[in-house]
């Protein structure tokens, strides 16, 4: 059973930045894409940022030159680094890794970001 766990979340000033990370565990195999997604309450999950097995990535375009999507094979991890963030960016963010067999989901870390 894979499990997804973000963090880095937190509260930042308008023009700052955070890295999210998502770390997996639990036979991490087979691996299509991990991607970023950001859901406010009351509103369906949006998509923000995928990277394949192949490194090809790509962004929601709010993200293009603002977002880097990276990811860190031999720990497993998948990192989001936002950049020039707004408040419109406040949201709780997931992660979502995809293998050849299922879609797994964090529990999601809160971004908050003040005006």
């Amino acid at each position: 059973q894979v499990q997804l766990v973000e963090s880095g979340g937190g509260l930042v000033q308008a023009g700052g930045s955070l890295r999210l990370s998502c770390a997996a565990s639990g036979g991490v195999f087979s691996i299509k894409a991990v991607g970023w997604y950001r859901q406010a309450p009351g509103k369906q999950r949006e998509w923000v940022a995928f990277i394949n097995s192949g490194g090809f990535n790509q962004y929601a375009y709010y993200g293009k030159g603002r977002f880097t999507i990276s990811r860190y094979n031999a720990k497993n991890t998948v990192y989001l680094q936002m950049s020039s963030l707004k408040p419109e960016y406040t949201d709780v963010y997931y992660c979502n890794l995809v293998t050849y067999y299922d879609s797994n989901w964090g529990q999601g870390t809160q971004v908050t970001v003040s005006s």
